[in-house]
């Protein structure tokens, strides 16, 4: 991709600001990343790198000076997760800056940002599943709900699935695009690496599922005057698609109404590879399922199953060996 000209106009000012060379940095980066990726590097830059490093001269940026800034921010309340977020921005734009030549190294190497707190998620057992499902049997939720504990896919994943990208049997769902959100832009948008572009085997209690909720979809057409075909398998009821978002605050209220304990719609992918985990699938097959980039990931989200199928791995082996002896 070309650059504009106008991009390094300034960029060979040997007074050249930190504030300056950031706002160059998101130009040129804006054509290479997702919208969503573009609005929050912006966001982070904009609320706390420029006014805490914007006037210092590029060229004396130093390690301290990133620290201290991370400190302040900390101390005004900031979360950690967030002051992360704005080093692993800097450490990319100054990384850029290093390969343009206009730093000799990146300041961002020395600074250590804080260290990320996994959140915990919410435990869904099996009992609390079938009550997930239950409760959503009828409602909007019952599809989504349904797919989302059986399949691990994202949010947007499910909500970008097409028909067509479901075989004939509906024995494997193909993931090839995701739905996201800029504000009140919705855009259907590739996936992020290589292992989320997946197929997804379903298991069979699904079927029943896809075809009644298919039937239910065709009369809502035949009613509609103005059907948006977009062959999504979930629609905002004419055929467009649902506003994650929206989704997830609809799906808060539908807990609520139901009685349910408060968990996030993403904790249902947890779920199922807890389950998954528990069950003794191996943690390739559930990091394939869930489109993980390896592994190692998986391992390390779900590193609390393993000590259960530690102990069960252990049993397996009394009882080998008692039947030996």
């Amino acid at each position: 991709m070309a650059e504009p000209a106008a991009l390094f106009g300034d960029l060979t000012d040997p007074d050249l600001t930190a504030g300056a060379y950031l706002a160059s940095w998101l130009a040129h980066a804006r054509g290479r990343i997702r919208a969503k990726t573009y609005k929050g590097y912006e966001g982070l830059i904009r609320l706390y790198a420029v006014p805490g490093l914007g006037s210092v001269l590029l060229k004396d940026l130093r390690p301290l000076i990133l620290q201290r800034l991370y400190s302040e921010l900390l101390a005004r309340g900031l979360s950690g997760g967030t002051v992360l977020n704005l080093h692993l921005v800097l450490t990319q734009a100054l990384a850029q800056a290093t390969r343009w030549g206009l730093l000799l190294t990146s300041p961002a190497v020395g600074a250590q940002p804080p260290r990320p707190r996994r959140p915990e998620h919410a435990v869904i057992d099996p009992a609390l599943a079938e009550r997930i499902m239950g409760a959503a049997h009828g409602t909007f939720f019952e599809l989504l709900a349904t797919m989302a504990i059986a399949t691990g896919m994202r949010r947007g994943e499910i909500l970008a699935l097409r028909w067509s990208d479901l075989d004939a049997g509906y024995t494997v769902a193909h993931v090839r695009r995701s739905l996201q959100t800029t504000g009140e832009r919705l855009l259907f948008e590739e996936p992020k690496t290589r292992r989320s572009r997946r197929a997804v085997a379903l298991p069979s209690f699904l079927v029943p599922y896809l075809t009644r909720h298919r039937e239910a979809q065709a009369a809502r057409r035949q009613r509609c005057s103005s059907w948006v075909d977009l062959d999504l398998l979930i629609d905002a009821g004419d055929g467009s698609p649902v506003n994650p978002d929206t989704m997830s605050s609809r799906w808060n209220r539908f807990l609520k109404r139901s009685g349910l304990p408060v968990v996030r719609f993403h904790d249902l992918r947890h779920a199922h590879a807890t389950l998954m985990l528990l069950q003794g699938v191996h943690p390739k097959v559930v990091s394939e399922r869930l489109g993980h980039a390896s592994v190692g990931i998986t391992l390390d989200i779900y590193s609390h199953v393993l000590p259960n199928m530690q102990t069960e791995a252990a049993r397996a082996f009394d009882e080998l060996f008692r039947a030996a002896g």
